[in-house]
């Protein structure tokens, strides 16, 4: 992986993370649009640089991630992140092969872009407008609907705001409450995939530790403008347009696929 490729890659990281559309997906589509190879550096550097766009939601909510007289927040997070933990510890070799699959992300990209389409009909009449509303049992629950995303294409931002619509959460408490959980849970799988890293190679190169570096400062940048994009568009359109943009995608990358473009 070269320094462009590595601030190519990140820069599609921090545009996709927050919206509903898979960052994972659309980095494994970039990747094998610029024929990077699946080494097991690339495998870390798109686990890692979600670290780097994952911190621009504690800049810009960090009066609700440092008001440490409201406990209760950080105990739903750890709520919420257990079940990814659990399911993340048990399925890491599955989960590793996925990453290499285009076809498993093109098919994810349509079918999570069905479900966006209809997601505003399907879970109506919400009640809990804000994250202090929300409960114990709910903040679990979402996290199981966050587990989802461990397929490449579903789009971790996604399940965790459809798992918080159902349990009837509005769309804006529920993309908040995404963005939240999305902290520990991308922590966890960052130092996870390190460590895992660390033991199997024995550490990285120095030309590896600048490309994370770069890719995490690049990420965080971008993450900051996209969180701010995707939350006025959910205010004006909804989730309509991002499950058309998935369907568009998907059905691309499907051609691309059938004719060799993409493997």
């Amino acid at each position: 992986m070269t320094t462009l490729e590595s601030i190519l890659i990140a820069i599609v990281e921090g545009l996709t993370e927050f919206l509903p559309i898979s960052s994972t997906g659309h980095m494994i589509i970039a990747e094998k649009l610029l024929a990077i190879p699946p080494t097991d550096f690339t495998k870390v550097f798109t686990v890692a640089i979600q670290l780097g766009a994952i911190l621009a939601v504690v800049v810009l909510y960090w009066k609700k991630f440092f008001d440490f007289k409201n406990w209760q927040f950080y105990l739903k997070l750890i709520a919420g992140v257990i079940p990814a933990l659990v399911f993340g510890f048990l399925f890491s070799k599955k989960i590793d092969l996925l990453l290499e699959s285009a076809l498993t992300v093109a098919i994810s990209l349509l079918v999570g872009g069905i479900i966006l389409l209809f997601i505003e009909k399907l879970f109506k009449a919400p009640s809990i407008h804000s994250e202090k509303e929300i409960g114990f049992k709910q903040a679990i629950v979402i996290g199981f609907w966050q587990c989802i995303a461990m397929i490449p294409g579903v789009s971790r931002s996604a399940a965790s705001i459809i798992g918080g619509m159902q349990q009837k959460l509005t769309r804006n408490a529920a993309a908040e409450f995404s963005f939240f959980l999305a902290v520990p849970t991308m922590l966890a799988a960052t130092g996870y995939k390190l460590l895992k890293f660390f033991k199997e190679t024995g550490g990285f190169s120095e030309k590896e530790i600048q490309l994370l570096a770069i890719g995490n400062l690049v990420a965080f940048i971008v993450a900051l403008l996209a969180i701010k994009l995707f939350i006025g568009f959910l205010k004006k359109y909804g989730f309509r347009i991002w499950g058309i943009y998935r369907i568009v995608v998907g059905a691309v990358m499907l051609v691309l696929i059938l004719l060799g473009i993409i493997k």
